[in-house]
C-alpha cells in the first residue's frame, strides 16, 4: 500500500499547477505538454500554428484526462504574449510554470553572408520573445511569491564558431536567465534554461535536411557520452526536473543535456 502510495505520488510531480508552453505544437514543446500533463499539469500550450496546436492540445487532453489548451502566440508580438499568460490564468486561476521555448535557427557561418532582417528575426523570437515570456509570467508570479521561469537554451551558449544569429540568441538566453533569477528570487520564482545538441525535432530534421536518425547519429559522434541517443523526451525531463519541488532550490542553472559534448569542444 505504502508502495502504491508512493509511486502515484511520484507519478504526478507537477499535480494541480498550471504550465504555459510556447512553442508546444511540435518538437520539445509537444513533448514537454505531453510530460508536464502525464504528471499532473494543466497546459496552455502557446504557438504560432493554430491547427497543429489545436489538434495537440486536444490530444494530450485525451490521453491524460487534464486541461490542455491551446492559444496562438506570435511570440514576438507583446500583445499575444500578454493574451497567453492572461489566458492560462484566466482559465486556472494562476501560473506556476513559463517555459519559453519557442525558438528557430539560423545557418549564417561566415559575418559577410549575414543578412539583417533574418539576424533580427532569430533574436526576436529566441530573446525578445523570451523576454515577452517572462516579463509577462512574472507580473503573476510575483504577487503570488512562487513560480518558476524556464527557457530553451542551447549548447551553442557554450561554444564558438556556430551560426551567428544563433550563437548570439542563445548566450543572450542565457544571460537573460541569470539576470532573472537574481531580480526574481526574492519573490520566491526560480529561472533555469536548458541548453542541448541536436535533438530530432521537425526543426532540426527539416533546418538540416536530414531523418531523425541522422540527426541522432550526429549528437551521438560529438557527444563524449556513447551507447545513449539524444531524444526530445530528456530534454522534457529536465524541464520535469527544473518545473518540479526537487529542484526547489535552483535557480540560475544553464541546465547542459549535451552528453558532455561541449566539454570535448571548449
Amino acid at each position: 500500500m505504502a508502495g502504491s502510495s508512493l509511486q502515484a505520488l511520484i507519478a504526478k510531480r507537477l499535480e494541480g499547477r498550471v504550465a504555459l508552453i510556447t512553442g508546444g505544437a511540435a518538437g520539445i514543446g509537444e513533448t514537454t505538454a505531453r510530460l508536464f500533463a502525464k504528471h499532473g499539469a494543466k497546459v496552455v500550450i502557446a504557438d504560432i500554428n493554430s491547427k497543429l496546436g489545436q489538434s495537440v492540445a486536444s490530444q494530450i487532453q485525451s490521453e491524460f484526462k487534464q486541461p490542455v489548451s491551446y492559444v496562438n502566440c506570435d511570440v514576438t508580438n507583446e500583445t499575444d504574449v500578454e493574451n497567453a499568460v492572461n489566458t492560462a490564468v484566466s482559465l486556472h486561476g494562476k501560473l506556476d510554470i513559463m517555459f519559453n521555448n519557442a525558438g528557430i535557427a539560423s545557418r549564417d557561418k561566415r559575418i559577410e553572408s549575414v543578412d539583417g532582417d533574418t539576424f533580427r528575426r532569430v533574436m526576436d523570437i529566441n530573446v525578445y520573445g523570451g523576454f515577452l515570456g517572462a516579463k509577462h509570467a512574472s507580473r503573476v508570479m510575483i504577487p503570488e511569491k512562487k513560480g518558476c521561469i524556464l527557457f530553451s537554451a542551447s549548447a551553442a551558449s557554450l561554444m564558438s564558431g556556430g551560426p551567428y544569429a544563433y550563437t548570439a540568441s542563445k548566450h543572450a538566453v542565457v544571460g537573460l536567465t541569470k539576470n532573472l533569477a537574481v531580480e526574481l528570487g526574492k519573490f520566491g520564482i526560480r529561472v533555469n534554461c536548458i541548453s542541448t545538441i541536436f535533438v530530432p525535432t521537425p526543426l532540426a530534421i527539416n533546418g538540416m535536411n536530414l531523418k531523425a536518425e541522422q540527426v541522432q547519429a550526429v549528437s551521438s559522434s560529438i557527444a563524449c557520452l556513447k551507447e545513449v541517443k539524444l531524444e526530445a523526451g530528456d530534454i522534457a525531463e529536465a524541464a520535469l526536473y527544473l518545473a518540479s519541488d526537487e529542484s526547489k532550490f535552483i535557480s540560475g542553472l544553464n541546465l547542459v543535456v549535451d552528453g558532455a559534448a561541449t566539454l570535448a569542444k571548449i
